[in-house]
Order: C-alpha cells, then structure tokens, then sequence
C-alpha cells in the first residue's frame, strides 16, 4: 500500500504556489499566465517544488522502487523512431542513427495509489496541466502502457535525439543522476506542417547549439515534445536518472503503434492489435 493513499492532493503539491484547486484566483492565473508564455516563447516551463519539498524523498523512494520493473533494451534509433533501414535521402536526418539505452516502466506496473499516478489521474490536475498549455481539456491516453510511465536511464547511457509521439509532455524528475543527464532541447524546432529537416540535421551535425534545462525532483515540466527534437545526456556515475512521463492528447482514444510499443515495452496487448491501422493522429509527421 502507498505510503500517500491517506495524503491530499493538496498534501502534496504546493498549492500556497500552484493553486490547482482554484483556478480563478489571482495566483493560479498569474501561473498560468506565465506557463503559456515560455511555452510559446521557448516551448517548455518548470514549476519548481510542484511537489512538497518534504515529500521529494517518497516520490524518488516510490520509483526507485519501480525501476526494476523497467523493460531495457539497447537499439539503434534515429529521431524519428521509424526503421532504420527505411529507404531516405542520403542527406536525410532520419539516417542517423544513435543508440538508445534507456528503459521505461509501464503504465500497467504502476500502482494507482502511487504519487505519480495520483497526479497522472487526477482531474484538478488534468485542468491545471490543460490550462497551461491553453487547451479546453486534455485526455489521458487510451494506450494501456504508455499513458504514464517511468523513465529509467542507466549509468553509461542515453536517451538520444527524438520528438514525442503525443503533442504536450508532462513529466517530473524523481531521482538525478551523479553526472550527465542533462535534459537538452531544440524549441519548436518543426510544426505540424513543416518536418524543416535541414534545422532538425544541423542539431545532429552540432552547428545548432540545443538548449539546456536545469531540473530537479519534484519540479513539474511541461514541453512541446512533438515538435521540439530533445535528449537526455548520457549518465554518468553510479546512480541512474528516473522520471515520470504523464502523457495527455487533446483527443481522446490515441494508442501507439504496435512497433513503436514493442520497442519501448518489449510487448503489446490486445487494444494495441484492435488500434493498428485506425490510430487517431493529428499530423503527418514521420513520428
């Protein structure tokens, strides 16, 4: 049973700072209101301490406890999560390939009485999350591993260069690593009209500088992930990096890709073979 079934929500974020509960308050609009700027000026904010400051040792201890649940698998990969081996351009930036290293726990290995799924479901939350972004309402996703998950990244290695399947990405730091992983991304680097490949290449040949993100546990990000190309840096030392990945659409009934599901989980389930070939997608992206 989880230490914080018995705990509010407003146990366990700083509602003095981000008033979920109330969101006609002078407080939670100015907040409000500074989110949506960064996130159209630079695609991203942090609410630092989104999470009481004395709960951030239960929410690293909550996960750290989930990460040998993880599903790790070492593959080649480009930023577009597509087979390497599909036919491109020479030029092409899909042809690039890195090694991906990292590990994610699924949704269905998470115990809903835990912190990070409390939140994940959570309706104050969802609405504060939705008016951040400035969108009438956001939908968790119908995928039954992928909705919310934990991201466990390994001493030695990396989350390489990617763009998010889903358009807005939630997520919070629960444990740091000693070195290296450092979240570093390229802000609205393409549109849903317009893959501009030429910028997403000269990232990966490094004539364009990314952006570096300082977080810490308990801080609450909000990011533009599908059309911003981001990466973790590889770890380094003895500790690895988690984070929860609280993943909303702006529709509802979005579910992943049998590949892209078996590549990051190692397994599908029956919804995903019922959803293949009818996905609800609102572009025409690579991925």
């Amino acid at each position: 049973m989880s230490t914080l079934q018995a705990i509010t929500l407003d146990q366990v974020v700083d509602t003095d700072r981000y008033p979920l509960s109330d969101p006609d308050s002078t407080e939670a609009r100015a907040v409000v209101a500074r989110a949506r700027r960064e996130l159209a000026e630079v695609g991203c904010t942090v609410l630092p301490d989104f999470v009481r400051p004395e709960l951030h040792g239960v929410l690293r201890q909550e996960c750290a406890a989930l990460a040998p649940h993880a599903y790790f698998d070492v593959e080649t990969v480009n930023v577009y999560n597509i087979d390497v081996d599909t036919d491109l351009p020479e030029d092409h930036p899909g042809r690039r390939t890195f090694e991906r290293g990292n590990a994610f726990v699924a949704r269905d290995r998470i115990p809903g009485g835990s912190l990070i799924s409390r939140l994940h479901t959570h309706h104050s939350f969802q609405r504060f999350v939705a008016d951040c972004f400035g969108l009438p309402r956001l939908y968790e996703l119908a995928d039954p591993l992928s909705g919310l998950v934990l991201n466990v990244v390994r001493p030695g290695m990396e989350h390489p260069w990617h763009f998010d399947t889903n358009e807005y990405t939630v997520s919070m730091l629960t444990q740091e690593a000693e070195e290296g992983g450092s979240f570093e991304y390229c802000p609205n680097i393409r549109s849903a009209d317009d893959e501009c490949f030429d910028d997403v290449r000269g990232v990966l040949d490094g004539t364009r500088q990314p952006e570096r993100l300082p977080l810490r546990p308990g801080d609450l990000q909000l990011f533009k992930g599908r059309y911003s190309l981001h990466r973790v840096s590889p770890v380094r030392g003895g500790l690895a990096r988690h984070s929860a990945i609280f993943a909303y659409s702006e529709r509802p009934g979005v579910i992943g890709s049998v590949a892209r599901t078996r590549q990051l989980f190692g397994r599908v389930l029956p919804g995903h073979l019922a959803a293949e070939g009818r996905a609800v997608r609102g572009d025409r992206l690579l991925d």
